[in-house]
């Protein structure tokens, strides 16, 4: 029958310490490296002590295999086959039978035993954080043109993806990494100061701690939108820039690598986010921009066909899968042509001949 972790771990302490002593021998280390081939296990708990006992000294590794929580009572330490290492006599490495003659350990002192209890009771806890704290989870999510979902992170922080958008979570102990790879999502981020919240997407960081925030990546830049906390926007291609500070209200935009930020308070700028509710809610919006809130939640796209309609600000409450409504208006308001052609809608200067496909 096999032992258990707790054992194997016990007598890789015991090799540790004897090997340490002033008596190590040829014979010692053949015995070692038998017992190291016998199982797997017993290399992998040499190699993880070992480097253990290197980094923070020989009573760390001492103390692995204690129970978590146990405080040894007075005197326990002078009993431990650690500090009295128990049966190695004919090259024993299982652990059985006692050696004879074996003088006390030197670690045998009040002041080691008081140490190592202390420890047992720090890598109780510490020693598994430190073995999980490598482990990531990675997740990818993705909606279709006109879709939206709403995903729950594994930190307790939720993610709502706007039609035609990607996702991608990297999560560990450590840090918080996504990657809007195309689209928006709105990020209400779970407060965890030693894990800042990390969104890359169009050569930058969007980094919080405990907040709510848009980010949007557009075909000419990016668009960051705070509704409540403070973000930080970092380029991530020029790290030794200053990074811009977003407060609640705050909209930053990039274009051409450089940095726009519009103060409207909390209130309007949700008003920028009415896509979570199936509306778009337009202020003195340019064309082209409104034409591509419409086109991530309608199969049939808008085109502007003349260059000269890129200016044109629009305002109003639309319903996002409703651009039919929101054509006929731009006829109505503005000097606008539309022309259906298949899946898309094409839009001219009205008065202006517009060239075939």
């Amino acid at each position: 029958m096999g032992r258990s972790g707790g054992q194997v771990e016990r007598i890789a302490a015991s090799w540790l310490a004897r090997r340490d002593g002033d008596h190590w021998s040829l014979a010692d280390q053949s015995a070692l490296a038998a017992w190291l081939e016998q199982d797997p296990a017993h290399r992998v708990a040499f190699l993880r002590l070992q480097a253990a006992w290197r980094e923070t000294g020989r009573l760390k590794a001492l103390a692995a295999g204690t129970p978590q929580g146990q405080l040894p009572e007075r005197g326990a330490w002078r009993r431990s086959p650690y500090f009295n290492p128990p049966s190695f006599q004919r090259g024993d490495a299982s652990g059985r039978g006692r050696r004879h003659g074996s003088r006390p350990s030197r670690f045998a002192s009040p002041v080691a035993a008081i140490a190592a209890g202390l420890l047992v009771i720090l890598l109780a806890g510490g020693f598994w954080w430190w073995r999980d704290a490598g482990r990531v989870e990675r997740r990818v999510w993705q909606t279709e043109l006109g879709g939206q979902k709403v995903v729950h992170l594994t930190d307790g922080s939720t993610a709502t993806l706007a039609g035609d958008s990607e996702l991608h979570a990297s999560m560990t102990r450590r840090e918080r990494d996504l990657d809007l790879v195309r689209g928006e999502a709105f990020f209400e981020v779970a407060k965890d100061h030693a894990r800042p919240f990390v969104v890359h997407a169009s050569g930058y960081r969007v980094i919080a701690v405990g907040t709510r925030f848009d980010v949007r990546r557009e075909s000419d830049g990016l668009r960051v939108v705070v509704t409540r906390g403070v973000v930080r926007l970092q380029s991530a291609v020029d790290p030794g820039r200053a990074p811009t500070e977003l407060p609640a209200g705050s909209i930053a935009r990039v274009r051409n690598d450089e940095v726009f930020v519009q103060h409207v308070g909390p209130e309007q700028a949700l008003q920028h986010l009415g896509w979570r509710s199936g509306y778009a809610v337009f202020h003195d919006t340019p064309l082209v921009e409104a034409i591509g809130e419409f086109n991530r939640y309608n199969a049939r796209q808008i085109v502007i066909a003349d260059p000269s309609l890129d200016d044109l600000k629009v305002g109003g409450n639309f319903r996002l899968d409703n651009s039919d409504a929101f054509v006929r208006l731009l006829q109505q308001v503005f000097p606008v042509h539309a022309e259906r052609r298949g899946d898309r809608i094409m839009l001219s200067r009205a008065g202006r001949k517009q060239a075939p496909d």
